[in-house]
């Protein structure tokens, strides 16, 4: 842990001091949650990833239920994927995508709470 001279002018606590640096995301997690939260940043991807909390959706069927075109539905579908937010079951060939894990559903309704 670093301590410098700026530390004795601080007004919270050594033990608030040590606990926010020990905290706070830093290196590869920092930089995977602005990924994960400027992937999410985006209009069309949070509609997809709602449609995916009610149940697990090929592509076709995503792009009809939210009227977008099949090849945004894919290109968005693929980014997702590529945070860990999706993942893609294969059946026959037909490939049906759902949330990867339901804390990403808990994000989501925690976002809802949040601007009420």
């Amino acid at each position: 842990m670093i301590i410098n001279d700026k530390d004795d002018k601080m007004l919270i606590d050594y033990r608030t001091r040590t606990l926010v640096r020990k905290m706070v995301p830093a290196g590869d997690a920092l930089q995977e949650m602005a990924d994960f939260f400027s992937t999410l940043a985006d209009a069309t991807r949070i509609r997809i990833v709602s449609a995916l909390s009610i149940s697990p959706m090929c592509v076709n069927d995503i792009s009809a239920v939210l009227e977008l075109n099949q090849t945004t539905v894919s290109h968005q579908l693929r980014n997702l994927k590529n945070i860990g937010v999706v993942k893609c079951k294969r059946q026959g060939k037909v490939a049906f995508y759902s949330l990867c894990d339901g804390n990403i559903l808990d994000a989501m309704l925690s976002a809802v709470k949040f601007i009420g």
